[in-house]
């Protein structure tokens, strides 16, 4: 798979392989991350995402103990998060309602759950749309 990554100048460059970066206290994420698996390991972490920028992708994976661990991705005020989740069979429609935050739940939570977000660069509540996931995001 073929992984881009936005560089300093805003310009979309392909990386040879995907970045990975193990976050321990709550994050703000630029544009410059795009490309990054973003990986939890330790309960209560918010991750905020920049404004959104088309083609910009970011990928949240639990790193944590099962049951351990909250996660949180929180979208700036004009920015929602929009799209389906799929679990066990069933498929969970998530509005994009604006400046309303995603949640790995902690009772639910497993190692590997995972979560890819693709930004259109249209703010609003298609800001965000999900593009896969696994476990349960609510």
């Amino acid at each position: 798979m073929k992984t881009f990554k936005t560089d300093s100048s805003g310009n979309n460059a392909l990386v040879e392989e995907s970045l990975v970066q193990v976050i321990v206290a709550d994050t703000t994420l630029t544009n410059a991350d795009s490309g990054s698996t973003i990986a939890v390991g330790t309960d209560g972490i918010v991750s905020t995402l920049p404004p959104t920028k088309a083609g910009s992708r970011y990928t949240f994976t639990n790193i944590g103990a099962d049951g351990n661990n909250i996660i949180t991705i929180s979208p700036q005020s004009t920015d929602g998060i929009s799209g389906v989740i799929t679990l066990a069979g069933s498929v969970v429609a998530r509005a994009g309602t604006v400046n309303v935050d995603l949640v790995n739940t902690k009772a639910t939570s497993k190692i590997g759950s995972t979560i890819t977000l693709l930004g259109t660069g249209i703010p609003g509540v298609t800001a965000y749309v999900i593009e896969s996931s696994t476990g349960i995001w609510a």
